[in-house]
């Protein structure tokens, strides 16, 4: 690797959330190119890049090395936070996992995630269940963007520390309060999306019965396309 990194859209998202001149932690940072591009394009003092595995964490060191910047970014094998001391930074980045293990990463030691300024997520499951912990921990979310690529939504979160004005309505939760507010464009096309997938879904479901289950499924589905309903309402969307 040589030059400038060029990141994909979605990780592009991911490094444009976090504050200019912060120190940084990317838990999970792979290949290294998030901490790479925040130090080429002088966002960031300095980066600790940690990552569970060491096959991934020792791609990433032989492209810090390519890129001369070891001096710039300190590169740790480490479970979560767990090689990690609280106040070693001030933007922590959590991208490209399910929301169950961002929540146990966050969870497992409240005390390193509380001496962070700053969180920049993108849960890629469990998504409506993760931003209802992000507000039960104490945090609120201040920014929000929404990604498209190669065949998959993908929404990432900044969250600063505090209390929102209200509760999260199950709406919010579900399809993230700042892309309701702004009516993001690729809400729009996500929201369209799930439309048409739940009406489909719910046409196959009329055709199953009237067993149990099949009368359970289709009231699950129902709570599911009424959320859809009222998100594209808010958008003023057309449903």
């Amino acid at each position: 690797m040589a030059g400038k990194i060029s990141l994909s859209a979605r990780m592009q998202a991911v490094a444009d959330m976090a504050t200019s001149g912060n120190r940084v932690a990317d838990v999970g940072c792979d290949h290294g190119y998030v901490p790479i591009y925040l130090v080429q394009q002088g966002r960031a003092a300095h980066v600790i890049a940690m990552d569970v595995n060491a096959g991934p964490l020792e791609r990433a060191r032989r492209h810090v090395e390519e890129a001369g910047l070891l001096t710039y970014i300190t590169l740790r094998l480490s479970d979560g936070l767990t090689n990690f001391c609280a106040g070693e930074a001030d933007t922590l980045i959590l991208a490209g996992m399910g929301g169950r293990l961002m929540q146990r990463i966050l969870s497992r030691e409240p005390e390193k995630t509380a001496s962070f300024q700053e969180l920049i997520l993108q849960p890629q499951s469990e998504i409506a269940e993760f931003r209802f912990f992000i507000e039960d921990a104490g945090y609120f979310i201040a920014l929000e963007n929404m990604i498209w690529e190669e065949g998959k939504f993908y929404p990432v979160i900044k969250a600063l520390k505090g209390n929102g004005k209200e509760r999260l309505s199950e709406e919010e939760a579900r399809f993230g309060p700042v892309l309701l507010q702004k009516k993001h464009p690729i809400l729009k096309e996500y929201l369209a999306d799930q439309w048409n997938k739940l009406c489909t879904l719910q046409e196959e479901l009329s055709l199953a019965g009237e067993g149990e289950r099949a009368v359970k499924r289709r009231m699950e589905l129902q709570r599911e396309i009424n959320y859809v309903k009222m998100a594209a309402e808010k958008m003023g969307m057309p449903v």
